[in-house]
């Protein structure tokens, strides 16, 4: 008879006891790694408000050069040695001297007392400002009136710049006027500084609320001048746009920036969409664009766009430093420093137009691939998508070697103006906004043309009625 096979031992059931205790134990277990999980989120948000006030930081400092705390091994202050100490230079003497003055030997040496002998005569120029003191005219004007209409008549001078009279009859000249607006719309003197600068150098005492009527009259004359710079941005065929805050009577506006080669216009506006552009440029601008990515630009369809590179690789560098062990972001970065260094080669003549054009369809296929790729950080899936967007208007200075890569002209003109904010924080009134949009893009204009500033507004300031600068009607 056959052995009879023994059945397995079941394995012993837990006791409610031991199950009360694993899920306690496992309750635990989750508390802590809940515990653990909001610490990290905690701590990932702090470092993250962290590096953003470090990225602010390094923009808006206060001393935006500075290279950090100073090095323990600090390089020989003064000049290298050997050929890199280059060439010596010195101020030249100018070309007309306006007084000779005569420096004789003294009487005797000045250590022992002996007499001396005049071995040669030596030449030393000096170059300084004279003092300057207010020139007062007065003008004796003739008032009458026509026997036929019975009109009262004025006589003006040249030299005039209002026919206002009675208690308004007391001035301030075009020159003094002129250098006013260069201080503030260039320099960015505020106009309690303006007025003291007068006061102590030139002994022309004003009040701050002076050099505010003096622009505001300035402005007021320019008009027109800057109507004519503003049908000049409109008929350009490459233009630079960009904004920035600006402040009107404590309420937030945005200063707009249209820059070509020659011409620089501003224009104070309440917002920075498409309608605030359309103004300026006009819904059918059929130009070129060099702009930064801020997508009401993109709504200019009849327009040629090329997107700031800079931008980009600013973003790409920030993103490859938030992220070191994402390769994506410097993949992009490479990209599109080769695609610089391409029209750096073509300029210089070692890349010739086809092998432009083969080069250009390499970059965009690049391209392609990169955003093709997945990218698994919500940060970088928001630029590749930003890219995706851009992609039509990335390589336009490759198709055309007039149009810059980056938009650097209008950056290059928003400068002035955030100087000028961080004196004055911006204008008190909408009319001081539209003697800062008027002045600034003139004085900025006729520097961008080498042209005399004074003598520009000393013409407009004696003109009978606004008019158009003559210097500054035509782009060129």
């Amino acid at each position: 008879m056959a052995a009879r096979k023994e059945s397995p031992t079941p394995p012993a059931r837990p006791s409610r006891a031991d199950l009360s205790r694993e899920i306690e134990r496992l309750r635990r277990a989750l508390d802590d790694a809940e515990r653990a999980r909001t610490r990290l989120e905690r701590e990932n948000d702090r470092l993250k408000t962290e590096l953003e006030a470090a990225r602010r930081a390094g923009k808006r400092q206060a001393a935006p050069f500075s290279k950090g705390p100073p090095t323990t091994t600090p390089r020989r202050p003064g000049r290298p040695e050997g050929r890199r100490h280059g060439r010596h230079a010195h101020r030249r003497a100018p070309a007309q001297v306006d007084d000779v003055i005569d420096v004789p030997l003294p009487a005797a040496c000045p250590d022992c007392g002996g007499g001396l002998e005049a071995t040669r005569v030596a030449t030393q120029v000096q170059e300084d400002l004279p003092v300057v003191r207010p020139r007062v005219r007065q003008f004796d004007i003739h008032v009458g009136h026509c026997r036929q209409c019975g009109r009262r008549v004025q006589g003006r001078h040249p030299l005039q710049t209002t026919d206002a009279l009675g208690a308004a009859s007391a001035h301030v000249g075009p020159q003094a006027v002129a250098l006013m607006v260069v201080l503030n719309k260039y320099l960015g003197l505020s106009h309690a500084k303006i007025a003291t600068l007068l006061r102590d150098w030139f002994t022309l005492t004003l009040r701050p609320s002076a050099v505010t009527h003096a622009l505001h009259r300035a402005a007021r004359q320019a008009a027109p001048t800057y109507a004519a710079l503003r049908d000049t941005i409109r008929g350009s065929p490459v233009v630079s746009p960009d904004e920035t805050s600006w402040k009107v009577g404590g309420q937030l506006h945005w200063l707009w920036a249209f820059a070509t080669p020659t011409t620089v216009l501003y224009t104070i506006a309440r917002g920075r969409g498409f309608a605030d552009a359309e103004a300026v440029l006009g819904a059918d601008y059929a130009g070129v664009l060099v702009r930064d990515g801020w997508a009401p630009y993109r709504q200019f369809t009849d327009a040629r766009h090329q997107t700031c590179f800079a931008h980009l690789l600013r973003r790409a560098k920030d993103l490859a430093t938030t992220h070191p062990r994402a390769t994506w972001p410097r993949q992009v970065s490479a990209l599109l420093q080769d695609a610089l260094a391409l029209r750096d080669r073509h300029t210089a003549g070692t890349v010739s137009d086809h092998g432009l054009a083969v080069a250009r369809g390499h970059l965009v296929t690049r391209l392609a691939t990169c955003l093709g790729a997945p990218v698994r950080h919500a940060d970088l899936q928001r630029f590749a998508a930003h890219l995706t967007v851009e992609l039509p208007a990335m390589f336009g200075f490759l198709f055309d070697p007039t149009v810059d890569a980056t938009n650097w002209r209008a950056e290059h003109a928003i400068r002035p103006a955030v100087v000028n904010r961080k004196v004055s924080g911006g204008n008190r009134s909408p009319r001081g906004a539209d003697a800062q949009q008027i002045l600034a893009s003139l004085v900025h204009t006729a520097r961008l043309r080498h042209l005399d500033t004074r003598e520009i507004l000393v013409d407009l300031l004696q003109a009978p009625t606004p008019t158009v600068s003559p210097v500054l009607a035509s782009p060129n």
